[in-house]
């Protein structure tokens, strides 16, 4: 027998969606998700979703970008070759800016996107829920929410019992791939 991964709801209705993911979270639940073919406004909230630290980790590499942008030009006209052209300063840092601007934007981009990956645990090529009855309806119409068995109040009677509550048109037990 395949491990379990959790119990999922399919609803046919983001308001009944909504609803659910409301009650899910004020019943104690922590480790679930919820699956919808586009954005629905409040279910982030509804969730638990908090800030996430992509724009921290792109503005670390903005600042770490631009930094080395300047340094390196710092370092090579003032510092390694210093050439006196037209009488103008050894640190000329005006001249800086393009570069340095450059591998701000440089940085900041690479840095979030690499951030974007690493914190989603992406690329994930595979997800237990992909062999999940009629999951693949949660691109076209169906809205799903799914509590994983590592949540600590799960109970594999009790959250099935909590689920059909909530009155989603089935609940089925989604498992582990091997």
């Amino acid at each position: 027998m395949k491990p379990l991964f959790g119990l999922m709801a399919e609803f046919k209705d983001p308001k009944e969606l909504l609803a659910a993911a409301k009650r899910t979270l004020s019943s104690g639940y922590r480790e679930f998700d919820t699956y919808t073919p586009f954005p629905i406004e409040d279910l982030d909230e509804a969730i638990g979703f908090k800030k996430n630290k992509v724009p921290l980790i792109a503005l670390l590499g903005g600042i770490l970008g631009g930094s080395t942008g300047f340094f390196m030009q710092w370092f090579a006209f003032s510092v390694e070759y210093p050439i006196n052209v037209a009488g103008r300063p050894d640190f000329s840092w005006p001249s800086y800016i393009p570069a340095t601007f450059e591998l701000t934007v440089l940085g900041a981009a690479l840095f979030g996107v690499i951030g974007m990956l690493v914190l989603n645990g992406l690329p994930e090529l595979y997800h237990p829920l992909f062999d999940a009855e009629n999951f693949s309806q949660a691109s076209k119409d169906r809205f799903f929410l799914c509590i994983q068995q590592e949540d600590p109040r799960f109970d594999s009677a009790h959250t099935r019992s909590f689920l059909e509550s909530l009155r989603p048109e089935r609940v089925v037990e989604v498992f582990q791939h091997e």
